[in-house]
C-alpha cells in the first residue's frame, strides 16, 4: 500500500472502531463486517466484494500493532497533506516538503546534521519512517506496501488444531473453520507428529487489492494414546506378562492399533524389559512403513494365598543361588 493511502483512509472509520479500539474489539469488529460481506456470503455482488476488500486492507494495516502505530503517526504527522509534482523550477507544493520539513524543523532542502541526502535520500527516511527491512522499499513484500511492486500478497495465519492419535497415524480429511467462519478441508496425512506444521496455501487472509492470498501455517497437535506411543514409524506398547509365563515361555495376545489382537510367542526366561518386534504393524505412511515394538513387563502378584507362599518359598530354595545384581555391583566398583 503506498503511503499516500494511510493519509487518504480512515481504516478505523472503515471497521466502524474508535481510535483507541483494543486488539481483541477490533478483531470482532472485524470478523463481524468479513462474515456479512465476505463474496461467498455475496455471490455476483460487486459492491460487497469491493467493500470486503476495503475491510480487509483496514484491518490488514490497524490489525497489525507495528503498522498500526506507523499508520497512527502518519495520520497525525501529515494532516492532510499530499505528495504532489515538483513545482516548476523546484521544490514541492504540499509534499514530501510538508512532510519531512515538519518532521525535521526545517524546509525540505534543509540539511540535518550528520545526514546527506545524496547518500541516504528520500527512500532511506521512508524505510526508516514504516519500518521497512534492509533491501525493501514501495512494493515490495518486505516494506509491506503496494506501488511499483504490483499488488501486495495477503498475510499468513497461524493456527493448530489438535487430532487423536488414531487419526495422527492413520491419517484423515478434518474441517476447520478459520477466522473469517469459511470452512475448510484439511488433509491430516498418515503418520504426521505431534508439534508438526501443515502448511495451507492459498487459505490465509485476502490480499487488498487484488493479490495472491496468504496461507494458513498450522500446527498439528496430538492427543496422547492410553496404550500406544509413537517411536518414529514404530510404535511401542508395554505387554504385561505374569512369572510364569515369563519363566516357563507362553502364546500371548497383543494389541494392535486399530485391529485385531496379533499372537505372539514367549520364549521361556524371558526378562522384564525385553523387546519384541512385530513386522508391519507400525506406522504405515509413503515414505516406509513401521513395527510394533512390544515390551515385555513381568507383573508380580500383589497378594498370595498361604498355599501359594509355602510353595514359592520353597520354589526359592530349589533354584541356585544367585544374585541377579553381582553384576552390576562389580561395574559400579568398576
Amino acid at each position: 500500500m503506498a503511503s499516500q493511502d494511510w493519509f487518504d483512509k480512515d481504516f478505523y472509520k472503515v471497521l466502524g472502531v474508535s481510535k483507541d479500539v483494543t486488539p481483541a474489539e477490533l478483531k470482532k469488529a472485524y470478523r463481524k463486517l468479513a462474515r456479512k460481506y465476505h463474496p461467498d456470503s455475496n455471490p455476483g455482488n460487486p459492491a460487497a466484494e469491493a467493500k470486503f476488500k476495503e475491510i480487509s486492507e483496514a484491518h490488514s494495516v490497524i490489525g497489525d500493532p507495528a503498522q498500526r502505530k506507523e499508520y497512527d503517526a502518519v495520520r497525525a504527522m501529515g494532516g492532510g497533506a499530499r505528495f504532489t509534482a515538483p513545482r516548476p523550477g523546484g521544490g514541492q507544493a504540499g509534499g514530501f516538503d510538508d512532510v519531512f520539513g515538519g518532521m525535521f524543523g526545517g524546509g525540505a532542502r534543509q540539511q540535518q546534521p550528520g545526514y546527506s541526502y545524496e547518500q541516504g535520500g528520500f527512500d532511506d527516511l521512508l524505510g526508516g519512517m514504516f519500518g521497512r527491512g534492509q533491501g525493501g522499499g514501495f512494493g515490495t513484500s518486505s516494506g509491506g506496501f503496494r506501488g511499483y511492486g504490483g499488488p501486495t500478497r495477503g498475510r499468513d495465519v497461524v493456527a493448530s488444531t489438535t487430532v487423536d492419535f488414531i487419526t495422527a497415524t492413520h491419517g484423515d480429511q478434518i474441517t476447520l473453520q478459520t477466522q473469517d467462519d469459511r470452512a475448510i478441508k484439511v488433509k491430516i496425512p498418515a503418520g504426521v507428529a505431534d508439534g508438526q506444521k501443515i502448511k495451507l496455501r492459498g487459505q490465509g487472509q485476502h490480499s487488498p487489492d487484488g493479490g495472491e492470498a496468504g496461507d494458513i501455517v498450522l500446527t498439528v497437535n496430538v492427543r496422547k494414546h492410553p496404550v500406544f506411543e509413537r517411536d518414529g514409524l514404530n510404535l511401542r506398547v508395554a505387554v504385561p506378562v505374569t512369572f510364569v509365563e515369563a519363566a516357563l515361555g507362553a502364546t500371548i495376545e497383543v494389541p494392535t492399533l486399530g485391529g485385531a489382537p496379533v499372537k505372539l510367542r514367549i520364549a521361556a526366561g524371558t526378562p522384564s524389559g525385553r523387546v519384541l518386534r512385530v513386522k508391519g504393524r507400525g506406522v504405515v505412511t509413503p515414505k516406509g512403513t513401521g513395527d510394533l515394538l512390544a515390551e515385555v513387563q513381568v507383573a508380580v502378584p500383589s497378594h498370595l494365598s498361604k498355599d501359594a507362599e509355602e510353595k514359592l518359598m520353597a520354589f526359592a530354595e530349589a533354584v541356585p543361588k544367585e544374585n541377579p545384581r553381582d553384576d552390576l555391583l562389580a561395574k559400579a566398583r568398576d
